[in-house]
C-alpha cells in the first residue's frame, strides 16, 4: 500500500494544484519511484488510497499495466469527503490488501530501499504486528521516533543499547491486525498505534542504510533535482 492521501501543506504552492505524490523528482513523480521498486522486487498488486485532488492520481497512474503492476484505489475524498489520516487509511483499504502487505508513503524518496520478498515472506510467517525501518534523525526531526532493542524489538519509551532514537522512515511491513478495530471512515493516525505495539512487544524494527529523505518543503525538493551519479534504477 501506498499512502498518497495527504494535502502536503508545507509543499505549498505546489500542492495546490498538484498532489504531492505526483511532483517529480529526478525526472519521474516521487510515487513512481516506489511504483518501479515495488515490480522489481516481484509485487504486483498496490493499493493507492487518494483524497486530496484525488483524481488526478488514477488520471496520471492508470491500471499500473505499464509497470507489470495491478493498482487498486482507495478513494478517501470521494467516499469519506478527506483524507482518513494513516491508520484511518489502512483501515478503509483492508478489504483490498492481504493479512500481510509493504506499506510506503508517497513522499519520501528511498532510491536504494529494496523491497524484498525475503523480507515479507520472514514477517508474513511470523507473529509481529509490523517490522519498520529507520534511519538516522534529519535536522528536523531530532529526537527521532524509536529505539532499537538488543533483541531487534522497537522501543517505544526510550534508546536501545546504542544510546539513540531513531526515525521512522516509513517503509514497514504490516499485520492488517494492526488497524482491523480502526472504524471505516474514522480518521486516526498510526503513530500512536505503533508505540502501543511496541510497548506490547510485538513491532520489530531495523536501520536503513541507503539513501533516503522526507520532502516536506519546495527546497527540499529542489535540492533532489540533481542526478545521482548511480546508474537508473529502472533498468
Amino acid at each position: 500500500m501506498i499512502l498518497a492521501a495527504g494535502r502536503g501543506e508545507r509543499m505549498r504552492p505546489l500542492t495546490d494544484t498538484c498532489p504531492k505524490p505526483l511532483l517529480a523528482v529526478r525526472g519521474k513523480p516521487l510515487i513512481e519511484w516506489h511504483l518501479l521498486a515495488l515490480a522489481r522486487a516481484g509485487v504486483r498488486r498496490v493499493v493507492v488510497n487518494t483524497a486530496w485532488l484525488e483524481e488526478q492520481i488514477p488520471a496520471a497512474l492508470g491500471d499500473g499495466s505499464r509497470w507489470g503492476l495491478s493498482i487498486a484505489y482507495s478513494m478517501e475524498g470521494r467516499d469519506h469527503g478527506g483524507a482518513l489520516e494513516t491508520a484511518g487509511g489502512i483501515a478503509k483499504a483492508l478489504p483490498l490488501l492481504e493479512d500481510s502487505f509493504w506499506l510506503v508513503s508517497a513522499d519520501i524518496h528511498a532510491p536504494d530501499f529494496a523491497f524484498d520478498r525475503r523480507d515479507a515472506q520472514r514477517f508474513a510467517a511470523g507473529g509481529a504486528l509490523a517490522h519498520l525501518w529507520l534511519v538516522p534523525n534529519p535536522a528536523f526531526h531530532a529526537r527521532g521516533d524509536f529505539g532499537i532493542g538488543a533483541d531487534g524489538y522497537g522501543l517505544a519509551d526510550g534508546a536501545g543499547p546504542d544510546g539513540q532514537r531513531w526515525t521512522y522512515a516509513n517503509l514497514a511491513l504490516v499485520r492488517a491486525g494492526l488497524c482491523a478495530a480502526v472504524p471505516v471512515g474514522q480518521k486516526k493516525a498510526l503513530g500512536p498505534m505503533l508505540y502501543d505495539g511496541m510497548r506490547q512487544h510485538r513491532i520489530t524494527v531495523e536501520r536503513f542504510a541507503g539513501e533516503w529523505h522526507n520532502i516536506g518543503t519546495p527546497a527540499q525538493l529542489a535540492a533532489l533535482q540533481q542526478p545521482r551519479d548511480s546508474p537508473r534504477l529502472d533498468r
